[in-house]
């Protein structure tokens, strides 16, 4: 997770994968903590991540805590701290499937793209492409300026996927949550990880107009 405006697509990742019933590796930026106090008023704290993210975890996009259950004791999470260069995954042998960077910061999109390696997440992803495993950089900016999409494309002629937070609206939103949702779940399809966050299209005009499942 990096610095970037929103927080609910990466706690919607998280419940996402953990639902799926995969482990997760989690690096939280500095910058992102900052963002994340700014957008929710959680204060990401190393001693006390458990808790935090909990907390975090059980809110929803429109700021409601207690809106979802989260996993008690959430022991499929490993948490490393943005400056622990020597943690497990900053080594091409610790054992991952792929690495999602979400949201992903312009900044964090140079780093990557430039192999600079100034934090764990930017290590990590460098990792994750010398290793040939999935790379999904959800980019949450807007407008683009031309450094920036160059970086992008040389993300994705790395092999990575570059997606843009991006909601559409014809799997038939309702709620911020909705949308949400729907950037989340194609994270999680570009990483191979099972979920129903949308309505899917099925070639049919009208979808979005009719009630939900």
């Amino acid at each position: 997770m990096s610095g970037a405006s929103g927080t609910p697509y990466a706690a919607a990742v998280l419940r996402g994968l953990l639902a799926a019933g995969e482990s997760v590796d989690l690096v939280v930026s500095r910058a992102s903590r900052l963002t994340l106090l700014d957008e929710t008023g959680i204060a990401f704290r190393d001693a006390h991540w458990r808790e935090d993210l909990a907390t975090w975890l059980a809110r929803g996009a429109d700021g409601k805590p207690d809106t979802f259950g989260v996993p008690e004791g959430l022991e499929d999470v490993r948490y490393w701290p943005a400056g622990d260069l020597a943690a497990g995954p900053s080594s091409g042998s610790y054992a991952v499937k792929g690495m999602l960077i979400v949201p992903a910061s312009t900044a964090a999109v140079a780093g990557v793209a430039l192999g600079l390696s100034k934090d764990l997440l930017q290590r990590v992803a460098s990792v994750t492409l010398k290793e040939r495993r999935p790379l999904v950089v959800a980019v949450r900016e807007t407008p683009l300026n031309g450094q920036t999409l160059k970086h992008m494309v040389t993300l994705d002629e790395a092999g990575a996927v570059v997606l843009p937070a991006s909601p559409a609206f014809y799997a038939g939103a309702t709620h911020i949550q909705d949308l949400v949702d729907f950037v989340v779940g194609r994270v999680l399809d570009a990483a191979g990880v099972p979920h129903a966050l949308y309505r899917r299209w099925e070639g049919e005009l009208g979808g979005a107009l009719r009630p939900g499942d």
